[in-house]
């Protein structure tokens, strides 16, 4: 024999939060929520078990945002990234990040004869 409890539920639909939970059960995935009961359940279960956590740990809310921010950044880094290749990016990457050095001088005569008096003077 189980054991079932029976209540009721009203929603005023001229109040905008009850008018907002009539319009989540009305379009909820019926597949994921297969009726009202499992529904509410679920959603008093998510709400009272978060309001715990949060009363365990003030910090949570915090860490969620900064989560989210982290997925972001990555998720735009990833995706901006997925246009390159492997090798071809990173060479595209190091020839903008990479200084261009000068092209080397011509050695003049006057260069060669300062080097050589250079290395005779050990």
């Amino acid at each position: 024999m189980s054991d079932i409890k029976e209540t009721t539920l009203r929603l005023d639909l001229e109040r905008e939060a009850d008018r907002r939970a009539w319009e989540y059960l009305q379009n909820r995935d019926k597949n994921k929520y297969k009726s009202y009961s499992k529904t509410v359940v679920i959603a008093i279960n998510e709400y009272f078990e978060r309001q715990e956590r949060l009363q365990n740990d003030p910090y949570l809310e915090t860490r969620e945002k900064e989560d989210d921010f982290l997925r972001a950044v990555t998720d735009t880094i990833r995706s901006t990234l997925s246009g390159y290749s492997a090798i071809g990016g990173l060479l595209q990457l190091l020839q903008q990040s990479a200084p261009q050095a000068p092209p080397p001088a011509a050695n003049t005569e006057e260069d060669i004869s300062t080097a050589l008096d250079f290395a005779g003077s050990f």
